[in-house]
């Protein structure tokens, strides 16, 4: 693979299949005027521009991406459009309070349908089926895990349950937790085929066009200056290479790999089924799904974080990290036998310092991100709650708690660099140390305190 391509299976699904070539849409040609100027062409980009579009068909916008729409997280992730938000809803409520919280979790919930419903809308095919999410609980520790969040979980009008492990269930199984909020899909062809259906209905789409700067009322890109009297500034993690957030945003690496397709008969050994996310309760996350072609897209946490928040195409792929999610891969599902890994791909993740996501707008730019990994779906739900900003609409969705919120910036470097790959370090150490003490661990105790997370 080449190109684009190689950014990562789901993209080279796309042009194997036949869907999308991924040539580069024409750069900005000069100087231009909008209405709305939207900086990055991932998922929170574009979901601004539809749901904007949608209320307003006689808006001018136009969006600026510095590669291909989808270039970054938003068609590298692990496929889950789940009700996952960074910030626990008892951190929200003890914030916030307990009505905000429950706000936030229902909207996150709706979330996943209204994905569903509007990649119909725009004609998208992506796989979409809503089979929710097994939670594996492997040893006792990790089952008292389980048992506590489906607890605290219904307190907030989850619909989470818990059942004793049965024999299909991944190796070492005491337990398992299961939410039927969230969908299986294929991340790049949400993203691509988002860009194509604005594109159809007018929007400016123009790839190859880095944003340089950005104020009130204009974007000044490589390619000219686009005059606008809304700017939406939606880089997640690529926001730590631009001077204006560069501290405000971490860019950390999860790394995938997508296996042969299995038969049919080892996935019913393995019990998943079409539709089905899943991951465990261990501290160094670990996340997968059965994909459409009956692949294992597995990933996980694991790569460190680089001096001064650096992103390279070179990071996106570090063996070490791809041997130790295949031996994951077999310790969890022994069933997968020796099938082979065709895909290995990776991104950077945005994440804020106090891990929590937020929606913010001043009247004339706004922003949206770090999602901490949990975007797919909570994109959808910032394009909504921007696009309603923007046109100066109060809703219940401009209520969130999450509209803005401020996080703290990142420390400078050398503290950025030695906290964020100590807090790595101490997560590995979290794990075997309850495995080696049954217990919960003291390091896990000591890098909440230390990092906030």
């Amino acid at each position: 693979m080449s190109g684009y391509r190689r950014v990562s299976f789901w993209m080279d699904q796309l042009v194997a299949f036949g869907r999308d070539d991924l040539t580069p849409r024409p750069p900005l040609d000069g100087d231009r005027s909008a209405d709305v100027c939207v900086i990055g062409g991932g998922l929170t980009g574009l979901w601004t521009a539809w749901y904007l579009h949608q209320a307003d068909p006689s808006l001018q916008i136009v969006v600026v991406e510095k590669e291909i729409a989808g270039f970054g997280a938003s068609g590298r992730n692990g496929g889950w459009c789940s009700a996952l938000f960074p910030r626990e809803a008892a951190e929200i409520a003890e914030h916030a309070g307990r009505d905000a919280a429950l706000a936030m979790r229902r909207a996150m919930r709706e979330t996943v349908d209204e994905v569903g419903r509007a990649a119909d809308e725009a004609g998208i095919d992506c796989d979409f089926v809503k089979g929710g999410t097994v939670l594996y609980a492997r040893s006792a520790v990790q089952d008292r895990a389980a048992r506590a969040e489906v607890d605290a979980s219904a307190a907030f009008g989850d619909d989470m349950v818990y059942r004793s492990a049965l024999p299909g269930d991944a190796a070492g199984s005491v337990g398992v937790a299961f939410t039927p909020d969230c969908a299986r899909l294929q991340p790049a062809a949400l993203v691509r085929g988002l860009a194509a259906a604005l594109e159809a209905r007018g929007v400016v789409i123009a790839e190859r066009t880095p944003a340089v700067s950005w104020a009130p009322g204009r974007v000044v890109t490589t390619s000219g200056t686009v005059s606008a009297g809304a700017v939406v500034v939606a880089l997640e993690g690529y926001g730590a290479t631009m001077p204006q957030t560069r501290r405000r945003i971490m860019p950390l690496y999860s790394l995938m790999i997508a296996t042969e397709p299995l038969s049919e008969a080892a996935w019913g050994r393995i019990g998943l089924e079409h539709g089905q996310t899943f991951s465990d309760y261990r501290h160094l996350l670990v996340y997968g799904q059965r994909t459409a072609d009956d692949r294992f897209a597995f990933g996980g946490r694991g790569a460190r974080y680089h001096w001064g928040s650096t992103i390279r195409n070179s990071y996106d792929r570090v063996p070490r990290v791809f041997r130790h999610l295949r031996t994951t891969l077999a310790e969890l599902f022994p069933d997968v036998g020796d099938v082979g890994v065709t895909h290995t791909w990776g991104g950077p993740i945005g994440v804020p310092r106090d891990w929590c996501a937020s929606v913010t707008w001043d009247g004339s730019v706004g922003s949206a991100g770090g999602y901490v990994g949990d975007g797919l779906s909570t994109t959808n739900l910032a394009g909504r709650t921007l696009a309603d900003l923007v046109r100066g609409v109060s809703s219940s969705l401009t209520e969130l708690p999450w509209v803005g919120h401020h996080s703290p910036d990142w420390e400078p470097e050398p503290l950025r660099f030695l906290g964020a790959n100590a807090g790595l370090v101490a997560t590995d150490i979290a794990d075997r140390e309850e495995r080696l003490t049954g217990r919960p661990s003291m390091a896990a105790r000591v890098r909440e305190k230390v990092t906030g997370h």
